[in-house]
């Protein structure tokens, strides 16, 4: 018969034999975890569930609606649209109908597919997606190759949004620290914002990985994404 304390070991949880309480995991580790990924648990999840929760509060209150994307996205999609560099750590695979698929490295593109085609004759739509992103990253401190990504768009603005977006992204990440830097006028890693450029804000306590929040505007809109785990990671 297995020894359970042994099997527990095995599996990367930390354990204390004298222990009879619970564990106290926030972040469950074990050998068939793929790297890169993660199994958050208890206050971990909970910190996390709360900060989206709060993020979903702030936008709707500035009148914007949630919408849910699938994962599993065709690859084409994000063909010239994400960059060489992102499009080489793309997860794509085959289904059974030989088709191109991939899982979404981000969701902008998705959205650009929608103004042309759902959204072509509304003006100033806004909207939020919360969506898990897949990158073939090195995984070190900040960076994952599964990780959440809270999306903010403006298909068709009939206005200059860029204010309005920078006071949105302010008071989310204001939800959990005030050490932050704002670059309106960086270079961005992602073919489709005009002429190449976009903000960024950056969180200097995570060092290398310190890009919490990136966007710009886009052919059909303007909008932008922020890390919800690199977020927690400033607190």
């Amino acid at each position: 018969m297995h020894n359970p304390v042994q099997t527990i070991l095995r599996l990367g949880f930390s354990f204390y034999k004298k222990s009879k309480k619970k564990l106290n995991v926030m972040e469950i580790k074990t050998e068939l975890t793929y790297k890169g990924t993660r199994i958050l648990f208890k206050e971990t999840a909970k910190l996390k569930r709360n900060l989206i929760n709060k993020m979903i509060d702030i936008l709707e209150s500035y009148g914007y609606e949630e919408m849910m994307i699938p994962v599993i996205q065709k690859s084409e999609i994000f063909s010239k649209k994400v960059g060489d560099e992102n499009q080489n750590m793309m997860y794509n695979f085959k289904d059974a109908g030989d088709r191109n698929l991939c899982l979404a490295p981000e969701y902008t593109a998705v959205i650009q597919t929608l103004v042309k085609d759902r959204f072509k004759f509304d003006k100033d739509v806004k909207l939020f997606y919360i969506g898990e992103c897949f990158r073939g990253e090195r995984p070190q401190s900040g960076r994952w190759r599964q990780f959440t990504q809270f999306g903010v768009e403006i298909l068709n603005p009939s206005k200059d949004y860029s204010d309005e977006l920078l006071e949105i992204a302010k008071k989310m990440i204001e939800l959990v620290t005030t050490n932050y830097e704002v670059n309106l006028d960086v270079t961005r890693g992602l073919d489709y914002y005009k002429e190449g450029k976009g903000f960024e804000i950056a969180c200097p306590a995570l060092g290398a990985a310190k890009q919490i929040c990136g966007g710009g505007a886009y052919d059909g809109g303007i909008g932008m994404g922020l890390g919800v785990d690199r977020i927690l990671m400033c607190k």
